[in-house]
């Protein structure tokens, strides 16, 4: 947020009165006569203004001016943050991902790099919502991010910035957790998310990449490419998906070893492989793309 804006915590139900706030005007001449004005509407005269906030069209750019020249003395912008009884933020903008559990800010790993995805959905895309992603914590080891990138499939705009943690060693233990907080505007509304992770707890390898040798009926893959270096540092463990088409039946074998012999495959079997951090608990990648 930018001086000077001001975020309004307004109570969503009837009963609640408006927030009460004085404005001053930031005038160096005490003598100038000055006035208020919201957009193309006066709303008083004199060095300080009572404004009153409750809904969304209270809030926005409040202007002092001089009446003589009518120039732009000072200003003030409100946006307003929706609340319930209980003083909890009313999320209405974002709309939440299903895995893991709900949350509306998910951030991915694909190694140990200390490079993250961080993403967040809007159900249609607002053409004036704005984001602003960064880290709480600079202290340990500050956390850059690129602009978010919108990409829109049907009515759902999902939103991507990638983030990198300076000086991260892959191959220290993490103390403390990284935590990102973004912040969304939507005209006047103001709401914020925060998401606290390890590295080591976001982590999801993409897919290995696989084929299949027909002769002895063998599955082999390879690492990801992007998977951190060396392999005996950072193994990752596997399973092996086999679909029977036709009796709409799969079978799904684990493995550490980067080969497996297939039992009994019919010829129009699909095959598929995925894998994860052999010994951390991280989340599975997608499945390969088909083997054969």
């Amino acid at each position: 947020l930018q001086c000077p804006v001001y975020v309004i915590e307004s109570e969503w139900n009837d009963e609640t009165p408006a927030k009460r706030v004085e404005l001053t005007c930031n005038t160096s001449d005490e003598d100038v006569p000055v006035y208020w004005k919201k957009d193309t509407e006066l709303k008083g005269t004199g060095k300080t203004l009572i404004a009153e906030v409750k809904e969304f069209p209270d809030a926005g750019n409040y202007t002092c001016l001089t009446a003589n020249t009518h120039e732009i003395v000072s200003y003030d912008f409100f946006l307003i943050t929706k609340i319930d009884s209980n003083g909890q933020m009313i999320r209405s903008i974002l709309k939440s991902f299903k895995e893991p559990n709900r949350t509306f800010l998910k951030c991915e790993a694909k190694n140990y790099s200390g490079i993250f995805i961080c993403s967040w959905m809007t159900e249609n895309e607002s053409p004036n919502v704005k984001f602003t992603i960064r880290s709480l914590k600079g202290s340990q080891g500050d956390v850059t991010c690129s602009s978010p990138v919108a990409h829109t499939d049907n009515s759902v705009t999902e939103y991507t910035a990638q983030c990198q943690k300076e000086n991260y060693c892959p191959f220290a233990e993490e103390h403390q957790p990284i935590e990102m907080f973004l912040e969304v505007i939507d005209e006047v509304e103001y709401e914020n998310y925060t998401s606290s992770f390890f590295i080591r707890d976001i982590i999801k390898p993409d897919p290995p990449q696989c084929q299949y040798v027909a002769t002895n009926g063998t599955v082999t893959w390879t690492y990801p490419r992007t998977w951190s270096t060396p392999k005996s540092y950072f193994p990752l463990t596997f399973r092996v998906k086999v679909e029977n088409t036709k009796k709409h039946k799969s079978q799904v074998y684990d493995a550490d070893e980067q080969y497996m012999q297939i039992p009994t495959t019919g010829p129009k079997d699909k095959i598929s492989v995925q894998a994860r951090d052999r010994y951390y608990n991280s989340y599975w990648s997608e499945w390969s793309s088909l083997c054969r």
